[in-house]
């Protein structure tokens, strides 16, 4: 059986790639195939299993968002993302809950659990339907980031309206939500900078443990996170966000493990929360599901968008494809199991309406979402691909050895090595060109498609990858034309003098 679900999820994977929609239908499907009702009829309802599993899995997804994260584009987009994370939350909770009060007869309790859970967007969701759709680095830094923050606030919310009793009132849940979303981002800032600090100064006797390491960091970000009463879930995202912009050895190889045990997660979490379901129950909820799923998408997630947006002055067709880009999925789910395990009267309707919900309006905005990109003019395709670079340490040299791969739209096409201008103390040595190696000259042409490694000391390491990712964006020319690099340009120019340059021209 095992085999089974291993061979069809790998199917999966194919088909979702392919076909642009986002996996977590296919994984789910699987599940549901085989448990109860289905041809395996496998019967499971274990709440509690299913919820802490599901956490263990959010933690690697977030963590793989987070290596994945990159600065330079979350930066600007990063205080509208706090907003949308933040106000934009309660926006979206209070127009959704009142949605299944008053339009499909919920107990206020119920309805506030559904619109806390439903609040919460699905990054692996969003990302898997426009990995393929280039987007302006706004749209995309706003839409990462919010999936990574909005988790903290929501998971408080669906913990304090699921508890037997009355409810805080709400001055003191906004106080607790900003005490431990204050922890969270303490304790994720300082587990990612002492990690990555010493990543970057302890070698590791094999590169394969590298990748382990980080991962390790980044679990240990949730675990003091949670200890200190804070939001682990924001400190593991924060502590790889850290981690992925650190430029430590062996980056994509870290980013490349991260990615893999994230699709494991999502692949056992999916199968597992669709074992959880029981389909023969889901008929009578089916139509408040949509009736709510209807005011979140067409009502709540605009409004949440434009009241959050609003100080940003963001064009309006930028607001337009993120209130269609607020994909639920595996998050919401998961959520939804809080209430089960805390023993609500109704929990198991609120699970079942949830979970029609995420499948119904994820398998409508998904395929939707390449072509409403293209129809708002969103689609950023003349932008050039950034170069993808990996470190090794070189100890006893006191060195770094760039591994360099230049992709299909970088201006690095058609730059001489030469032209490249590179700090003293760093030299291309090699160039592998389709499955052929050689060592370039100064006037060697580069290639789309080429890998270089470059060797730099430890002093102009930064300073190098800094000249050559402002090469592959602006080119030649890159230093006069405003693109990054500036630093590594001056450093060339002051060292010409003192340091031979293995790549200067000659004249005649």
């Amino acid at each position: 059986m095992c085999s089974l679900v291993l061979l069809i999820a790998v199917a999966a994977v194919r088909i979702s790639s392919r076909s642009g929609l986002p996996s977590l239908l296919l994984y789910l499907g699987i599940g549901v195939a085989i448990g109860q009702d289905g041809i395996g009829n496998v019967a499971f309802d274990n709440a509690e299993l299913t919820q802490v599993i599901g956490y263990a899995a959010l933690v690697v997804i977030l963590a793989e968002g987070g290596l994945g994260t990159k600065w330079k584009e979350i930066k600007p987009a990063l205080p509208a993302a706090v907003v949308l994370s933040t106000v934009g939350v309660a926006v979206s909770v209070g127009i959704t809950a009142s949605a299944a009060h008053y339009l499909v007869g919920l107990e206020w309790q119920q309805a506030l659990i559904i619109g806390a859970v439903v609040s919460s967007t699905d990054a692996a969701a969003v990302f898997s339907v426009l990995r393929k759709v280039p987007l302006p680095s706004r749209v995309t830094g706003v839409l990462e980031a919010e999936s990574g923050f909005n988790d903290a606030p929501v998971v408080i919310l669906v913990v304090a309206f699921s508890t037997v009793g009355p409810v805080d009132a709400w001055y003191l849940l906004v106080a607790e939500i900003a005490l431990e979303l204050a922890i969270g981002v303490a304790v994720g800032l300082t587990v990612g900078f002492l990690g990555a600090y010493g990543l970057r100064h302890v070698a590791l006797p094999a590169s394969g443990l590298y990748p382990i390491a980080v991962m390790a960091i980044a679990v240990v970000a949730y675990a003091a996170g949670a200890m200190a009463h804070g939001s682990g879930f924001l400190a593991v995202y924060l502590a790889s966000m850290v981690l992925g912009n650190a430029k430590l050895p062996h980056a994509p190889a870290n980013r490349g493990f991260a990615e893999g045990l994230g699709w494991i997660a999502q692949i056992g979490m999916f199968v597992l929360l669709g074992l959880l379901v029981t389909p023969h129950e889901l008929g009578n909820d089916f139509w408040p599901a949509v009736v709510i799923g209807l005011v979140l998408t067409m009502v709540a997630r605009p409004m949440e968008v434009f009241v959050s947006l609003l100080p940003f002055r963001i064009p309006w067709q930028e607001q337009a494809l993120m209130s269609w880009a607020g994909l639920r999925g595996a998050v919401p789910i998961i959520l939804a199991t809080i209430p089960m395990v805390s023993g609500i009267e109704g929990s198991e309707r609120i699970f079942n309406i949830v979970f029609v919900l995420v499948v119904v309006y994820t398998l409508v905005q998904g395929p939707t979402l390449p072509w409403l990109a293209k129809a708002l003019k969103l689609g950023d395709s003349a932008e050039a691909a950034d170069l993808g670079v990996e470190s090794a340490p070189l100890e006893r040299l006191r060195g770094h050895l760039l591994s360099v791969a230049i992709p299909e739209k970088s201006k690095m096409h058609g730059v001489e090595v030469a032209e490249l201008r590179l700090p003293a103390g760093a030299a291309v040595t090699l160039v592998v060109r389709e499955d052929a190696s050689f060592v370039p000259g100064p006037a060697t042409v580069l290639r789309r498609g080429d890998e270089l490694l470059v060797v730099a000391t430890d002093p102009v390491r930064d300073a190098t990858e800094r000249r050559l990712r402002a090469v592959g964006q602006g080119g030649k020319l890159a230093g006069w034309l405003g693109t990054g690099g500036a630093t590594a340009v001056a450093a060339t120019e002051r060292h010409r003098g003192s340091l031979p340059n293995p790549f200067r021209r000659t004249s005649g």
